[in-house]
């Protein structure tokens, strides 16, 4: 299982001098598989980039997955090139929630006034998948959905091939449970084991204090949770739009140094623009 960051800036692109090693673009992942199955996960700003280069390969077939609705995670798919070519196949599965959700919401991002070019302009074969509560299965991958806690809720998932799992939890608050989400406990669960756990991890410690329910975590939690659940490498992401790399790289050290203080130290380190794992 192969996969990239195309994008993990929180809330609202970003650029400038200050946001070049972490980038700017909001959540977009891109997963392949051993069956050669292209998964993409949210349509961030990254999802722009993702679609020139699948475009530059000649790939035309995708399964794509979203988290939420937030604006943050969507407002790239109007520029995704694939969108706009007849030869392109587009499976969108029906996450987060089942029913006619994932097709309401694409409709609402293309349609007047919020974007020029209609959903029936498109040129692009856009399928809806059934997924639900429970596992299902893209090629040689099993994905395991579970509810986010977050503002107007949402998914994380868990993907698992040849026995090697990524967790992917991002907008997830695991100090405060929204309505939808779960207690800590139940990640923790979820996540034990994991070869690659990504989190969302948009605060510090002080700054969690004064923005409690606003649905993300304080990376002093995040850390709790990958240490209690054994994982082999922690990945922080949702990046604090007003986050500099500097200030970044400052939270990882501080994570490294709380990990090298226990007795099952694992890899940590900030989730950048065109970052890749192999599992």
């Amino acid at each position: 299982m192969f996969i990239k960051c195309w994008g993990s800036r929180g809330s609202i692109p970003v650029s400038g001098l200050e946001y070049i090693k972490y980038g700017g673009d909001t959540t977009c992942l891109e997963i392949r598989t051993k069956s050669d199955d292209i998964i993409i996960v949210d349509a961030g700003t990254g999802i722009r980039r993702l679609g020139n280069k699948l475009v530059k390969e000649g790939r035309y077939r995708f399964n794509i997955l979203f988290t939420h609705a937030h604006w943050d995670h969507l407002m790239g798919f109007p520029f995704f090139k694939p969108l706009f070519i007849k030869k392109a196949e587009i499976k969108a599965f029906k996450c987060p929630f089942p029913g006619s959700y994932v097709e309401d919401m694409i409709l609402k991002i293309l349609a007047p006034p919020n974007f020029p070019v209609k959903y029936s302009d498109l040129s692009a074969s856009i399928v809806y998948e059934e997924a639900g509560q429970g596992s299902f299965q893209i090629g040689s991958v099993t994905i395991e959905p579970i509810n986010i806690s977050h503002p107007n809720g949402g998914s994380g998932y868990k993907f698992i091939e040849d026995n090697k799992s990524f967790v992917f939890l991002t907008d997830n608050e695991l100090g405060f449970v929204h309505p939808g989400g779960f207690e800590f406990d139940a990640y923790l669960e979820f996540s034990k084991g994991a070869d690659l756990l990504i989190h969302d991890a948009e605060y510090t410690p002080d700054e969690y204090s004064t923005q409690i329910e606003w649905g993300h975590s304080s990376y002093a939690d995040v850390l709790d949770l990958a240490f209690k659940a054994k994982v082999k490498k922690l990945g922080l992401f949702h990046l604090n739009q007003e986050r500099t790399d500097d200030e970044m790289d400052e939270i990882v050290k501080d994570c490294q140094r709380i990990a090298n203080t226990k007795n099952n130290p694992f890899d940590c380190f900030a989730v950048g623009v065109d970052m890749e794992f192999n599992l």
